[in-house]
């Protein structure tokens, strides 16, 4: 149970790794999009990208708690 809390924490920390690089590029090409290609969305729209991976990264600091307590 012990290895199976420390694979869900190095999941959360991926997932929030590659959270931050889809939401930063997401981000830049609408500022490009808004700039030149006349995008009508605010740029504040790449955070929505965000939310999906926050859901899946709560959901593996739940599973990483429980089967470290599991364990103990």
């Amino acid at each position: 149970m012990k290895a199976l809390s420390t694979v869900f924490w190095i999941l959360a920390v991926l997932l929030s790794d590659v959270m931050c690089a889809v939401v930063a590029y997401n981000y830049c090409d609408m500022l490009w999009g808004i700039k030149y290609a006349g995008y009508s969305a605010p740029a504040q729209t790449a955070f929505l990208v965000a939310i999906p991976y926050a859901v899946g990264i709560i959901v593996c600091v739940v599973l990483a708690i429980f089967f470290k307590k599991k364990a103990g």
